[in-house]
């Protein structure tokens, strides 16, 4: 229920498995296969809905973090292939400079405010090796209806919208991300890659986002 939202657990498989296919489709299209990749991290990895379809990669070092600590020493029991550690709601994470050639967040920045986006943004660019690409995915244009008119003009204008702020890190707190703002201010130490209009597809209707570390 946490992490899908439903307690139905043929849907959190399966979502699992679109989200890990739309990660190695985006890195495929980069050229950067996932299998030739040193090191990975799964931030927020939750109780591992995508980590566990890693378990096949061989030499890639798969990481996952998340500020659960359940879900973290689920993780370790059960997924043994891969290093699991607890985050914090702040930076930093437990992790050395240029660690990853690839870090992940799906469904993560939705659910935090702009102090802590920004905050999240920087630290992952730190644990991002040079080349290393940062896949992200955001509320975008499709949950535009949803917004109030005033909410709506700010997303109009590139501004971030978040809802229920006292409530950040957990789904009750809303984000709601223009692309323009996550290229030109979440992510401006990023240079984009990719961007696919509700691409996310283990994650419906939210938008991905490619970027990679000059």
């Amino acid at each position: 229920m946490r992490v899908a939202g439903t307690p139905d657990p043929v849907w959190f498989l399966e979502s699992g498995r679109l989200a890990a296919h739309s990660v190695q489709g985006a890195l495929e299209r980069a050229g950067r296969p996932i299998e030739e990749l040193d090191a990975m991290l799964d931030f927020g990895c939750g109780c591992g809905r995508v980590t566990r379809r890693w378990a096949t990669l061989g030499d890639v070092a798969v990481h996952g973090t998340d500020r659960n600590p359940a879900a973290i020493d689920w993780c370790r029991k059960n997924l043994p292939f891969a290093r699991f550690d607890t985050n914090g709601l702040a930076p930093p994470l437990p992790h050395g400079d240029r660690a990853f050639d690839l870090v992940y967040a799906l469904s993560v920045f939705t659910h935090l405010t702009e102090e802590l986006g920004l905050a999240w943004a920087a630290e992952l660019d730190r644990v991002l090796r040079p080349g290393g690409f940062l896949l992200l995915t955001t509320h975008g244009e499709h949950y535009r209806p949803r917004l109030s008119p005033a909410e709506g003009r700010r997303f109009d204008a590139g501004e971030l919208v978040v809802r229920r702020p006292e409530a950040v890190g957990t789904n009750f707190c809303a984000a709601f991300h223009p692309r323009a703002y996550v290229q030109e201010v979440l992510a401006r130490r990023l240079e984009p890659v990719e961007f696919v209009a509700e691409g996310a597809k283990g994650n419906p209707y939210q938008d991905l986002h490619l970027l990679r570390k000059p």
